[in-house]
């Protein structure tokens, strides 16, 4: 196949890049990315020589451009990760986020709807589904919606524009919303690197609230896997919810990053709590088990010491991303 995929010197696209060529031997990979602040090149440097590789500058808010994209490289199958995704700033500056989750899909959907050869796979989230109380049942693909964030709301109509395509236009197209992401190459805005760069600098780390807020974490490359058995076993037409076995207060989060950094709780700086915070998520991904055979491969204990090692190795890649990735954590610290 031919795959353009959205978004892939981001976080998880690029790591699905990598997954797919040295899973697919067969199959290109066209990387279609804007190339905004959490998007980074180097994040493919290992494939970016491969011949099966190629990188394309582009903007999903711009359709001539996508368009332009899917047709001159015959693609077969799209596969969507474009999006702004920092809950913080969609709270500050909401407009990036309508514009890129929304119109940006609804560019691609066109695409997808003037080529019916073209299969699109659609990358969505947990949040969209809104906040769980303590006991409540895990989402599943037959919870309702109920965003509470721009960002979340901005997902929520991403999505419901490819379930309309699908039964208007009858697109071949799948949607996966996948809890909290971990692993290599995030931009350390988000907690998990957020709280490893700043621990291996004896930096301050913020925690909202009491940090008793809880998040499903899903390893990134169990991630990429779920969306592999998707697009090779999936039903035409379908959602299917990808977790990870890995519900944890955040609290809990950190402090095991202190404890595998042998760095000392008092870092720790709670601070006041985010507009509209989620208190909790978790994903009951059982259709995807029953049905394609999905399981995450390793606990979160794990993979949290492997994350860990990671950018403790890695300070090339991130040192560079310091300053900006700590404006909205230095935002709080200093209220």
């Amino acid at each position: 196949m031919n795959i353009l995929v959205t978004g892939g010197a981001g976080f998880i696209g690029s790591n699905f890049i990598r997954y797919w060529i040295k899973n697919n031997q067969d199959d290109t990979i066209v990387n279609f990315d804007k190339l905004t602040y959490a998007g980074n090149l180097e994040n493919l440097e290992d494939v970016s020589k491969d011949t099966r590789y190629k990188f394309i500058k582009g903007d999903i808010t711009v359709f001539d451009q996508i368009n332009s994209a899917i047709k001159n490289n015959s693609i077969d199958l799209v596969v969507h990760f474009a999006a702004e995704s920092h809950v913080d700033r969609s709270i500050i500056g909401p407009a990036d986020f309508i514009n890129t989750n929304i119109n940006g899909t609804f560019n691609i959907l066109e695409v997808v709807r003037q080529n019916p050869g073209i299969r699109l796979h659609h990358i969505s989230t947990d949040e969209v589904f809104g906040s769980l109380k303590t006991l409540e049942p895990k989402f599943n693909e037959n919870t309702k919606y109920s965003p509470r964030s721009p960002y979340s709301a901005s997902k929520a109509s991403s999505d419901h524009l490819v379930r309309a395509y699908i039964d208007t236009y009858n697109i071949k197209a799948t949607i996966s919303n996948c809890s909290n992401n971990y692993g290599a190459y995030c931009y350390p805005e988000k907690l998990i690197p957020l709280t490893i760069t700043r621990a291996l600098m004896d930096q301050r780390i913020p925690v909202y609230g009491s940090g008793k807020q809880v998040r499903d974490w899903i390893h990134v490359e169990d991630h990429c896997r779920g969306i592999e058995l998707i697009l090779k076993e999936g039903k035409l037409g379908e959602t299917y919810l990808l977790g990870g076995n890995g519900e944890r207060e955040n609290i809990w989060i950190v402090m095991e990053i202190l404890r595998l950094l042998n760095k000392p709780k008092e870092l720790i700086q709670f601070v006041g709590d985010r507009k509209g915070h989620d208190f909790r998520y978790a994903i009951d991904y059982s259709r995807a088990k029953n049905e394609l055979g999905f399981e995450p491969l390793k606990p979160i204990e794990e993979r949290l010491k492997e994350t860990v090692e990671w950018y403790a190795s890695n300070k090339q890649w991130w040192q560079p991303l310091k300053k900006s990735a700590d404006v909205m954590a230095d935002r709080y610290l200093q209220k």
